[in-house]
């Protein structure tokens, strides 16, 4: 099933694994990453994500808190039914998980829900922190024990086998009250043990020792799994994940994109990439059975659903997360991959293209801009690259980023480095939110004559563009047309940066791939007038474009 790991999946057994080095997933973007704030999502679109998650691979899914409202109950029961009772050639299907306080009538909702699946599981919690107990649940440790102990036993009689203790707070919990509640709900039946940075307060270091305190202090632990919950309040949720790892965890609750709660969840792909990345070297050969490859579209269609939108930087499926602007960066990568990519794009399911992790920009140097302007179909010479890079760098000055249209543009300018044909001689403009803007519009040509036209438009750039279209009766497409304002204020100056070609253009340069590429041409306008610069920049390219057909 996934060609992205050299291990199989192991068989799936509620409190046991028989490889000590496979690390469990379970996926919590329908019940913990739904709580963040705006992101809460309908069946439908719970469903869908759930038979994502299930192609993704994870081990288990989360699939929502059935007693939370009909909706939920609906929902889990119909991921349950669908997602949880098909397995693969390999024998694997997803366990499906419902979440449900430590209180007999939310435990058997929670059953009902999920029992239909082929490997249901129960996650009863409560909070163990004297903070929870005391203030929360006004409860005694006495009476929290009880409840623990007892809960999981009668989730265990409904005719549940797999039983997952969730320990709210337990990063704040006192150790020796853990290693005596965690016992005791093993003994009651419980298959994993639960143990939440609920608040996110943990350094890695700590969470580690906590986790490894756990395991070496808890009666019958061998007999569950050790599961941790990471918020990532503080920004360790991965670090905490991952150090938990190190210390025994073997089943890491996360959500896709890290959404959850305040600041978030440990995020999946930021988890097992570190896992896949570092697991044989560093981590002692741990793995998952995660299919890396679908972790773009399923962080994509989770964007989609929840409506929280990444931030570009984000780690693995951030927009920037494969892309180089520096040019020792891109020098180095068109030498070797490996000088500044750690992970290969492809891994999660990028399909690379020539350009897709090269960003021309005021940083990129000139190896990266001959290179792409061959695979634009240019061979140039030294002497024009300079030229062209020259232009390139003056450009990228006043934009962000520097387009395969603008590349063009500098090479055909290359041929057009000559006295206007065109000079705007004046201009009037009528707009506002009454009619049309209008504009009219004086050229001058090289022997002085002078030609006015006038025209509308939806906004004075336009109608002085048409006006322009009118005198100099070219057919011409706008590719691409940028203000950028170089100065603040209301009487800030402005550059204006204009693309053009010819509009139903037949003749194309050659490309070496044999693609077809119309000339485009390129000009700029400045000045503290909008319309004026825009117009300027707008005969720049005309002139350039004349003289090429020239």
């Amino acid at each position: 099933m996934n060609g992205s790991r050299s291990r199989s999946r192991p068989e799936y057994i509620p409190a046991h694994i028989p490889d000590p080095s496979y690390v469990r997933i379970l996926d919590t973007t329908l019940r913990d990453g739904e709580q963040a704030p705006g992101a809460a999502m309908m069946a439908e679109q719970k469903l869908r994500i759930a038979r994502q998650l299930a192609k993704l691979g994870v081990d288990v899914i989360e699939a929502g808190f059935p007693s939370a409202s009909q909706e939920d109950f609906n929902g889990v029961k119909m991921i349950a039914e669908e997602v949880g009772s098909k397995y693969d050639d390999d024998g694997y299907v997803p366990v499906i998980v419902a979440m449900c306080r430590c209180n007999e009538k939310d435990i058997r909702t929670a059953w009902e829900a999920v029992k239909e699946a082929k490997r249901p599981r129960l996650l009863p919690f409560i909070a163990t922190s004297p903070i929870h107990m005391e203030y929360k649940l006004r409860k005694t440790k006495e009476e929290v024990l009880q409840i623990a102990r007892s809960m999981v036993a009668f989730a265990r009689s409904l005719g549940c086998r797999d039983i997952e203790f969730g320990a709210e707070d337990a990063a704040r919990s006192d150790r020796e009250f853990l290693y005596q509640i965690f016992g005791e709900v093993i003994e009651a039946g419980a298959t994993t043990l639960g143990i939440g940075d609920t608040v996110g307060i943990t350094m890695p270091f700590e969470f580690g020792k906590l986790i490894a305190d756990i395991k070496d202090n808890t009666p019958g632990i061998e007999k569950a799994i050790i599961a941790v919950h990471c918020h990532n309040d503080l920004g360790h949720a991965t670090a905490n994940t991952i150090e938990a790892t190190r210390a025994g965890a073997r089943q890491l609750e996360v959500t896709v994109n890290g959404i959850g709660e305040r600041a978030g969840n440990a995020a999946l792909e930021e988890v097992v990439m570190a896992l896949r990345c570092r697991g044989d070297h560093l981590l002692g050969g741990l793995y998952t059975g995660i299919n890396t490859k679908h972790i773009l579209k399923t962080s994509k269609m989770v964007e989609e659903y929840s409506g929280m939108h990444l931030q570009p930087h984000k780690a693995i499926v951030g927009h920037n997360a494969f892309l180089h602007e520096s040019g020792i960066h891109q020098d180095g990568l068109l030498k070797h991959r490996g000088t500044y990519e750690i992970l290969s794009p492809e891994d999660i399911g990028y399909e690379r293209s020539k350009e897709a992790n090269m960003v021309l920009g005021k940083l990129s140097g000139r190896q990266v801009l001959k290179k792409r302007l061959k695979e634009l179909g240019y061979e140039l010479k030294e002497d024009e690259v300079k030229s062209v890079f020259q232009n390139f760098k003056a450009m990228a000055e006043k934009k962000k980023r520097v387009t395969d249209v603008d590349l063009k543009a500098l090479v055909s300018d290359q041929v057009c480095d000559v006295e206007p044909i065109w000079k705007l001689g004046g201009l009037e403009v009528t707009c506002g939110t009454m009619n049309f803007s209008s504009t009219t519009i004086e050229l001058v040509t090289m022997d002085g004559t002078t030609h006015v036209a006038c025209s509308v438009g939806k906004g004075p750039v336009d109608s002085a563009f048409k006006a322009v279209d009118l005198i100099v009766k070219e057919a011409v497409k706008v590719l691409e047309y940028s203000p950028n304002t170089v100065t603040e204020g209301t009487d800030a100056t402005i550059t204006i940066h204009v693309v053009i070609c010819k509009e139903n253009a037949h003749s194309a340069t050659s490309t070496l791939n044999e693609n077809t590429i119309y000339p485009t041409f390129s000009g700029s306008g400045e000045g503290v007038d909008v319309v004026v610069s825009s117009v300027e920049a707008y005969l720049s390219a005309l002139n350039k474009m004349l003289h090429f057909k020239q």
